[in-house]
């Protein structure tokens, strides 16, 4: 099926979710012998509208009637797996990662770890060029719930660890696209709020995708911040994060890339499609400024032209964006404590 782009995601009080999910769940308390109509009825959801077709409900409807069945079921993963995900699971599971050096690793060790819980599926994180994708392998039993309970379970599932990705590095992380393995069902326009990004059904897998670039930034989460999160984790699978910490990967690019036109504040906002103003309100937020990311980009220049060619250092400091040699073997010195000609030397 071709690729479909559709619009960004609504606030949070729209109606967008669709009520098949909620049949899903409703579903799993009568394959469990328990009503559901306590959980229902905290959702704010009749037994009229339940069975509606096209019905849908808010976010915060979907937070609480997850809520109120992952308890009353003790069933994290709602009746998708063939056995239990205790409450709690994906909180031991957020915790095993929590000591990641970075979003790649912890990433890694969740896919890795989620399938000591259940393994009717299996999570991986691959990488190509720019691109990383999460990536989900059927088992063959998956679908033993019908059609409608495998596709609320691949959607929580991706929906689950892209949240869980933005909360560990406290970021937006825009989806370049996802995939899945089934036709268009026929609330498809609630696909394109829930993945922002290019979609694609009838894939080979169910799959996100996002630029690899967010895998190396650092977890800012501790464990103090996990237990404020675990009280109500759902949100993160329905509330965009407004911060993107990749703007100093960003700004470090286009000061390498483009060193003329990112002189000045201006020109790196324009070539990000950003304000100026914008520019160093968020550097500020992420602990940099564009100053010291262009001195950490000068001495990078410098020392590559110092180590890999024989330029003279008058030409290196040309071409490191300084204005004379005497400034530039300054700058250098309260850099690297050497002057440039000792770091050639010992390079």
């Amino acid at each position: 099926m071709p690729a479909r782009r559709l619009s960004t995601a609504p606030t949070q009080a729209v109606a967008a979710t669709p009520m098949a999910f909620a049949r899903v769940i409703a579903a799993a308390y009568e394959r469990n012998g328990q009503n559901p109509v306590k959980a229902l009825k905290q959702a704010q959801i009749t037994p009229t509208k339940l069975q509606q077709a096209d019905a849908r409900i808010t976010a915060r409807q979907m937070e609480v009637l997850s809520g109120a069945a992952m308890q009353e079921l003790d069933d994290e993963a709602l009746g998708a797996f063939s056995r239990r995900l205790p409450w709690g699971s994906y909180g031991m599971l957020a915790r095993a990662s929590l000591s990641a050096p970075n979003l790649g690793v912890a990433l890694k060790r969740w896919c890795r770890h989620h399938s000591l819980l259940a393994d009717d599926i299996q999570l991986k994180l691959v990488t190509a060029g720019e691109s990383a994708a999460i990536q989900i392998e059927e088992r063959a039993h998956l679908g033993r719930q019908g059609q409608a309970a495998r596709e609320f379970c691949l959607v929580h599932v991706l929906r689950n660890i892209h949240g869980l990705a933005c909360w560990y590095i406290d970021s937006r992380i825009p989806l370049q696209g996802a995939r899945f393995p089934f036709a268009a069902p026929a609330h498809v326009d609630a696909y394109g709020l829930m993945f922002p990004g290019t979609l694609r059904f009838v894939a080979a897998q169910a799959e996100i995708r996002f630029d690899a670039r967010y895998l190396v930034l650092p977890l800012r989460r501790d464990e103090k911040a996990l237990q404020h999160m675990l009280q109500r984790a759902l949100p993160l699978t329905v509330l965009p994060y407004r911060r993107d910490r990749l703007l100093v990967q960003q700004v470090r690019q286009a000061l390498t890339a483009w060193p003329e036109q990112a002189h000045k504040a201006d020109g790196i906002a324009a070539l990000l499609n950003i304000s100026a103003r914008t520019l160093h309100r968020q550097l500020k937020e992420e602990g940099a400024s564009l100053q010291a990311l262009k001195d950490e980009v000068r001495f990078e220049r410098a020392k590559d032209l110092l180590h890999r060619s024989d330029k003279p250092v008058k030409q290196v400091a040309d071409a490191a964006g300084f204005r004379n040699e005497k400034s530039f073997a300054r700058a250098f010195r309260l850099w690297a404590g050497v002057s440039p000609g000792e770091f050639r030397r010992k390079a």
